[in-house]
């Protein structure tokens, strides 16, 4: 064995008890003083290392973690907090806005009938009584009530005016089919007698405390619900 791989050996394992080792430690006394001091220092490691650790610090570490994470836990909270309270104004605040704002009833009710098409395939059988009981709900109206079946109904729904509860119908015109919207009046609410856009057609009129909005494909069919509605809504 030669010096390089003696004093490999010995830094790496002072204490070794391999025989070709043994044989070069012996043969030279300089090697012999060197090992003595590496197993020496190695002594002073392993004493510096066997140190006691004082009562309750395992505790202390542990409650060390615990304030760490709780700190760190408070601060995301309290930016969610803040997020959720930012949220809040600014949904608060676009709610005011969208409740002051001047409502087009002509382009609500045309973007509500292509939103809602569905309403127009189905036959839900509705009956006078059933409108008046939807509009009993609607405090602003004064009791305003359809005395007579308005004609044939195929669907009822509430929908919303930005913000205004409203009734949505669905009636059976001269030909075809025809929304109307039943929206009760407010200052901010723009009437016009008539509005289209390029698959409908559409007119306002007021009755019984409502701006009455009527939807269809022809005129024909809108002045035919118009009359069966002005007839029998009082």
């Amino acid at each position: 064995m030669d010096e390089l791989q003696f004093r490999r050996q010995a830094y790496g394992e002072p204490n070794s008890q391999d025989a070709e080792f043994l044989q070069a430690l012996q043969a030279n006394p300089d090697r012999e003083a060197f090992l003595k001091e590496l197993k020496q220092l190695d002594g002073k490691l392993d004493l510096a290392l066997k140190v006691d650790i004082p009562d309750g610090m395992a505790d202390k570490l542990l409650l060390r973690q615990q304030l760490q994470h709780h700190q760190q836990q408070k601060r995301k909270t309290g930016f969610m907090m803040a997020l959720v309270a930012s949220v809040a104004f600014v949904v608060g605040i676009s709610f005011s806005l969208l409740r002051i704002a001047p409502v087009d009833l002509g382009e609500h009710a045309l973007a509500h009938v292509h939103h809602e098409a569905v309403a127009l395939v189905v036959d839900q059988h509705v009956g006078v009584q059933q409108i008046n009981a939807e509009l009993a709900a609607f405090k602003t109206l004064g009791g305003a009530k359809f005395s007579a079946q308005p004609g044939k109904v195929y669907y009822l729904s509430y929908c919303d005016f930005q913000g205004v509860q409203s009734l949505h119908l669905v009636m059976q015109g001269a030909e075809n089919k025809v929304t109307a919207f039943l929206v009760p009046q407010e200052d901010r609410m723009l009437l016009e007698a008539s509005f289209a856009d390029k698959e409908y057609q559409g007119m306002g009129f007021q009755r019984g405390g409502s701006y009455i909005l009527l939807v269809g494909e022809r005129q024909a069919d809108l002045d035919y619900v118009k009359a069966e509605i002005t007839q029998t809504f009082i």
